[in-house]
């Protein structure tokens, strides 16, 4: 697995639990993949993602998005 697609799985599930627990156990769970999509939009223009950042340091190997 590449930092991309390490980064890519783990804003998946951001997305998805804010939605489960927005659904289930309060609503201002919403901000949570709210936030989980304006920081890849914003990695989209800049290239600076933090869970890029920290899954290089974890040793995963560089993608052709984040190096």
């Amino acid at each position: 697995m590449t930092v991309d697609r390490a980064v890519f799985a783990f804003a998946g599930v951001v997305v998805l639990l804010g939605v489960a627990l927005a659904h289930y156990v309060h609503p201002w769970w919403i901000a949570l993949p709210v936030f989980a999509g304006l920081n890849m939009f914003q990695a989209a223009f800049t290239g600076f993602c933090p869970a890029a950042m920290i899954f290089k340091k974890l040793g995963v190997r560089p993608g052709a998005a984040f190096r």
